[in-house]
């Protein structure tokens, strides 16, 4: 075998979707070896809102501390005035995560159905498109991502509470390490529980976007269409998130260490923030967002592929897309899917055309 034949499998592998459902791993592995192919591109779709929600973290972290420490009334307010600026911020950044996703989502379906080059600018074309109702739709996530964070975290309360009151009344009575076993055993418990409860809470209404961009619903369509894709996604969502919170994580400790070392041989120390000069403080600033900047493009196509899976699981999708490369997509007439276009046209229907007057000139069955 050749190196064009090796490289013609290789970029196959890359450009059609298995027939077989995938697993988590599967998912996972996917994921990064789209991002090896189309790093640089994935990294400037991602940059603009990740450099947002960065920067209202960054104004955000001067800001409180300004405004704890302040003794002046005018600057107490300017600061707090800042201070919301900051938190509106980091909303519109996130909220364009959420919007860019789904612009991601249909570069990627464009990708695998017709060969399209992945580019940033494809991606932010399509969320041009809809961007009001991405908008909306974003924001209803949003919201729903706070609300499953209020009740996993009501859920840990609930158990960790009743389980360490047991524990701490055993140890009360005498059996102090059979308490502090219970008491230890139910916070991971409850732990666990709670996290488990979250993504399967989430995991309900992540498919929005992508259902809008790809399949062209409205906004509460798109809700709907989600919530009956999301069947059995939990523990593959759980895990596809978890992995990109693990290497954000592990990026930035891999970063947080080489400038440490660099500021240890410049004398500086890192217990103490207020002798630090100003480029290691800015050094240190964007260390977060920048493991961001480089990860967060592995979750959206990990979302991405997880909604492009869950239609292959439910619906045949992979077959469809098969179809559509072979004998070309079928005309874009308000049908559902299975029988569908693969993919959502993003052009404005034309209105029909007014029927033809029954005295205009064009009439050739009108009677002289």
């Amino acid at each position: 075998m050749n190196a064009a034949e090796c490289g013609s499998m290789s970029s196959s592998f890359e450009t059609d979707l298995p027939l077989a459902p995938l697993g988590a791993g599967d998912l996972i592995d996917r994921a990064v070896r789209l991002y090896r192919r189309h790093l640089f591109v994935l990294i400037r779709t991602a940059a603009p809102p990740v450099i947002l929600v960065a920067a209202g973290w960054i104004l955000f972290s001067i800001s409180i501390r300004r405004v704890l420490f302040t003794p002046d009334t005018g600057d107490f307010f300017l600061n707090v005035f800042h201070l919301i600026v900051s938190v509106l911020t980091t909303l519109a950044g996130y909220l364009l995560i959420i919007v860019v996703m789904g612009g991601a989502t249909r570069t990627l379906v464009a990708h695998l159905l017709r060969n399209d080059p992945v580019t940033a600018r494809a991606t932010y074309n399509a969320v041009r498109a809809r961007f009001w109702g991405l908008l909306l739709a974003a924001a209803l996530v949003l919201v729903w991502i706070f609300a499953s964070l209020t009740v996993a975290f009501i859920g840990w309360e609930m158990v960790a509470g009743i389980l360490s009151i047991v524990g701490f009344g055993l140890m009360g009575a005498g059996l102090e390490w059979l308490g502090g076993i219970i008491a230890v055993v139910g916070v991971l418990f409850a732990t666990v529980l709670a996290i488990w409860l979250f993504f399967f809470v989430v995991a309900r209404i992540v498919y929005v976007p992508q259902a809008m961009l790809v399949e062209g619903k409205g906004v509460f369509d798109a809700v709907g269409r989600s919530f009956s894709l999301a069947r059995g996604n939990v523990r593959r969502f759980m895990a596809m998130t978890l992995f990109t919170t693990f290497a954000t994580v592990s990026a930035l400790m891999i970063l947080l260490g080489i400038i440490n070392i660099a500021g240890s041989l410049s004398g500086i120390n890192p217990v103490n923030s207020a002798e630090w000069p100003a480029w290691y403080g800015i050094a240190y600033s964007v260390l977060g967002p920048f493991s961001s900047i480089l990860l967060t493009p592995v979750w959206m196509l990990g979302l991405s592929l997880l909604y492009l899976d869950e239609r292959v699981r439910h619906e045949g999708y992979d077959i469809e897309l098969m179809a559509a490369k072979q004998l070309g997509e079928i005309p874009d007439i308000n049908v559902t899917s299975p029988l569908g276009t693969a993919l959502h046209s993003m052009d404005r229907k034309r209105p029909p055309a007014p029927p033809i007057p029954s005295g205009s000139v064009l009439n050739l069955n009108q009677s002289r």
